[in-house]
């Protein structure tokens, strides 16, 4: 059971690193007339489902310590405040994909490096108590992963609207 819940807390990661490296063939794929914003969201939402039973199959939950609470309200709070200021297509790669998206400089942007990557590490870490170290240790390095791989975007890579 435990190396199937590896690979389901790793199962997204090589999809996002494959749609930054390859953005125009996600586009073509989505096709004509569909987002790949919103493909690709639809899509993660599937892989995070999986990520988080994965999660719950080799969790034992009881009440939760008191470092619960801050560490996850913080952490969603930057999760809700990147989809707020970006967007369903900042959050889901929309530069990539041919999308124009307005330069954020409001909190959290500007004061946290990858404000979406450090909320989503933050609310793992507060699931410590139920979720053996290396489940999240696992996630957390493909989060630092992804901050790696996207912190190197060539502008010429980007796909070429089908719209």
């Amino acid at each position: 059971m435990g190396i199937v819940a590896g690979i389901g807390v790793l199962l997204p990661f090589p999809f996002y690193w494959w749609l930054w490296k390859n953005p125009q063939s996600w586009v073509n794929l989505c096709g004509r007339g569909r987002d790949p914003s919103t493909v690709m969201a639809r899509v993660s939402h599937v892989l995070k489902a999986a990520q988080l039973l994965s999660l719950f199959s080799v969790a034992s939950l009881s009440w939760p310590p008191l470092y619960f609470w801050p560490l996850m309200a913080f952490g969603q709070f930057l999760n809700f405040r990147v989809y707020q200021l970006l967007g369903e297509a900042g959050t889901y790669y929309g530069v990539r994909f041919g999308k124009s998206i307005p330069w954020v400089t409001e909190f959290p942007f500007g004061v946290i490096r990858d404000p979406q990557y450090v909320g989503s590490i933050m609310s793992l870490l507060a699931c410590i108590s139920w979720v053996p170290f290396q489940y999240i240790l696992l996630w957390s390095l493909g989060y630092v992963f992804m901050m790696f791989v996207e912190s190197k975007e060539d502008p010429s890579a980007r796909a070429k609207s089908l719209f």
